[in-house]
């Protein structure tokens, strides 16, 4: 998953069945960015946000994320 923060608008574009690149608004400081990540992929995918964890690159725009 490819994370791009300080979008103009927040949006998820599938580009594979598991590669995503999210655009979030949110910056990237203080962990913001993920937070508003987060966020989205539990509405996107229509789960508990407290099933989604960023398992790779907390600091990175490139994440490994499971939903489950």
């Amino acid at each position: 998953m490819t994370v791009k923060p300080n979008a103009r608008k927040s949006l998820i574009a599938k580009l594979s069945e598991t590669e995503y690149r999210v655009s979030v608004h949110a910056p990237a400081q203080d962990g913001e960015a993920n937070r508003v990540l987060i966020e989205l992929l539990a509405q996107h995918f229509d789960v508990a946000k407290s099933k989604i964890r960023i398992i790779h690159g907390h600091s990175s725009r490139r994440k490994l994320v499971e939903v489950g």
